[in-house]
């Protein structure tokens, strides 16, 4: 059995976790450097409200910021670059990172062009345009990388069909099933997502949270609600219209139905990670198609078409194993 693949790291990976964050981080302390003579002897570097309360050099102020965006954004968004971490946790990794590195890096440029040609940062105001600008596009950067990343994981294939005891079901495919939150939850969710940014834009005196807030309640819907695809060319696991699990027909070595507590079995709800190899999309309390690979990896899915799901894995299996023999 041979793996599929080697790498280590993710070309689109390295290029939108590693690279972007340390181009914009560099980019402040380039124009500071090109407009030093326009800008102030002190720039504002921290504000209370819209208005700054604290000053700097700017050169020194400019690094300072980019310490923050590589060790931040970047710091998260580099998880992508690893070829072999979980495929989804790249991507909510890569989306996170790049939005801090978006607000951060826009935010300050703003803020310099708006003291270019002051004799002082005192009269400067925060420009909130500017969060809001700098949160969407990064996350559309993140969601536009993300959507590039590639599953470099080992692939092994299975020798035998899944033992005679496991549940067949002969389903029409494709097979698709939702999983995860009720629409209930998804509601409570946003509604709670709506009340904290609605308060914060009454303490700020600004909308601009409401571009922080958007998404960060896209991601955690993301992580709650799941798309299950089976069909003859195996098992795929979505969201937000990308991945989350994908694994070849050939890879799958038997399904069975189990009783699933998240929160007592995998420590919360949602995608979950349980040792090495051991995940789950465990959204509900009740029944769980348990998914086996011959590389070792389980998926625990929790739905109440848990019978259906295993079912279905087993016969397309056991049919492709047979065929091949």
């Amino acid at each position: 059995m041979k793996p599929k693949s080697v790498r280590t790291f993710d070309p689109v990976g390295v290029l939108f976790g590693v690279v972007v964050p340390l181009a914009v981080a560099a980019l402040g302390p380039v124009l500071a450097h090109l407009w030093h003579s326009r800008l102030p002897e002190q720039v504002a570097t921290h504000f209370s409200g819209t208005d700054p309360d604290d000053f700097s050099n700017p050169i020194s102020s400019t690094w300072t910021l980019a310490i923050v965006i590589v060790l931040v954004g970047g710091g998260c968004s580099a998880v992508a670059s690893l070829a072999r971490v979980l495929l989804i946790m790249r991507r909510t990794m890569l989306i996170i990172g790049l939005t801090v590195v978006g607000v951060i890096g826009v935010l300050q440029i703003a803020t310099l062009v708006r003291e270019l040609d002051l004799a002082s940062g005192q009269s400067v105001t925060i420009p909130g345009w500017a969060i809001a600008a700098g949160s969407v596009v990064g996350f559309a950067a993140g969601l536009f990388g993300a959507s590039r990343l590639r599953d470099h994981r080992e692939h092994v294939l299975a020798t035998s069909p899944p033992h005679s005891d496991l549940p067949r079901c002969g389903a029409e495919l494709p097979l698709v099933v939702r999983v995860g939150a009720s629409r209930v939850a998804g509601i409570t969710v946003v509604a709670v997502a709506l009340a904290a940014a609605a308060l914060t834009c009454y303490l700020s005196g600004s909308l601009w949270p409401i571009f922080l807030f958007a998404p960060l309640t896209i991601l955690t819907l993301s992580l709650l609600r799941f798309t299950v695809h089976i069909d003859s060319d195996g098992l795929y696991v979505s969201s937000l219209g990308m991945a989350a699990f994908d694994y070849d027909i050939d890879e799958i070595t038997g399904a069975s139905v189990r009783t699933v507590h998240p929160a007592k079995d995998f420590g919360g709800w949602g995608l979950r990670v349980k040792g090495r190899g051991n995940y789950a999309v465990a959204t509900e309390t009740g029944p769980a198609a348990f998914v086996t690979f011959a590389n070792g990896d389980r998926l625990t899915i929790g739905t109440a078409e848990a019978d259906t799901i295993a079912g279905t894995l087993n016969t397309l299996t056991a049919r492709t194993r047979t065929a091949l023999d």
